[in-house]
């Protein structure tokens, strides 16, 4: 038998914890701007672009995290993405590794994934609109 197909009979399983991490992670992110939570050295204020990144970012991650709609919230969290790198970092140069820009490409990345397979397995929007997610 094939790596291929071994890991094939569990991509769901797989997805499953790909979605669950990306979604806790990135509610870390909002905590942290929103709460000063883990290890953050302040809050950001809520009405700002910073404060509108850690709703997205808070909320956005607990919805991921439970499978509710899960594409719409990727498309979002993308979108927001791509602005923290465009805003924040590149004024520190074209290169991710050096404007430290390469965790929002690689969420960016993530979203895009999420996007196209939506919430998968163990998901609310699965058991909401009964259909394959």
């Amino acid at each position: 038998m094939s790596l291929g197909k071994i890991l094939g009979k569990y991509e769901d399983k797989f997805y499953f914890v790909f979605r669950i991490l990306v979604g806790f992670l990135f509610f870390q992110h909002g905590a942290q701007k929103l709460f000063g939570w883990f290890g953050a050295k302040g809050t950001v204020p809520l009405v700002s672009l910073f404060g509108l990144a850690g709703v997205i970012e808070f909320f956005g991650g607990l919805l991921l995290i439970v499978g509710l709609f899960t594409r719409t919230l990727a498309i979002i969290s993308a979108v927001d993405m791509l602005g923290a790198f465009f805003i924040v970092h590149i004024k520190q140069g074209w290169v991710p590794i050096m404007n430290n820009g390469e965790l929002a490409l690689l969420y960016f990345a993530a979203f895009l994934v999420l996007m196209v397979k939506g919430a998968g397995v163990c998901s609310v929007d699965k058991k909401l609109f009964k259909k394959k997610m």
